[in-house]
């Protein structure tokens, strides 16, 4: 198994979160796994990425050409990497953001209403968790209670009383795909 996956969107919307919580349950999983954040003129308020590698096998390098996901939190997101995605692989789409559709027939698009849910949980800041529900039930390979140790291990100390929200909107983002 090898996931290359590139996870995009606005500063804060909690991409580079989305793409750390992956990358930690996987080695909790026992994977091998890559974290690069996209750091520079992005953190200005501009889009910010990062990529993501999850193997079962050792892994030479974080870089690569072509993605097997692509998470789109805004729309310049998807114009600037949907053409790097393998053929058959899955874009996941915040369609509470981007209007356009996924133009590629050779893949599956995932429209998540991401802000919709989170106003729903009741908290507009929990959108990326939505996200994170989707990618991980669709996609199956890891299980929801590694990343659910993950968010309580993400906010913890003072932070801790954001447990709950964030993995209730990591579990309504998982029912988004069922």
């Amino acid at each position: 198994m090898l996931k290359k996956i590139i996870i995009s969107g606005f500063g804060g919307q909690g991409g580079l979160a989305i793409g750390k919580n992956l990358a930690e349950a996987g080695m909790e999983a026992g994977f091998h796994v890559t974290w690069a954040p996209s750091y520079g003129p992005e953190m200005r308020g501009g889009t910010a990425n990062c990529s993501v590698v999850i193997s079962t096998k050792p892994i030479g390098s974080p870089v690569f050409a072509s993605s097997t996901e692509l998470i789109a939190l805004n729309e310049p997101s998807l114009e600037k990497f949907e053409a790097g995605v393998q053929p058959g692989g899955s874009v996941f789409v915040n369609c509470d953001v981007v209007t356009d559709q996924v133009r590629r027939e050779d893949l599956t698009a995932c429209y998540i209403p991401c802000a919709k849910t989170a106003e729903e949980v009741g908290s507009p800041k929990v959108g990326n968790m939505v996200m994170l529900g989707a990618y991980v039930a669709k996609t199956g390979f890891l299980k929801p209670e590694t990343i659910e140790i993950m968010i309580a291990q993400m906010f913890a100390g003072p932070k801790a009383k954001f447990v709950p929200l964030n993995i209730e909107a990591f579990r309504r983002g998982m029912a988004c795909v069922r």
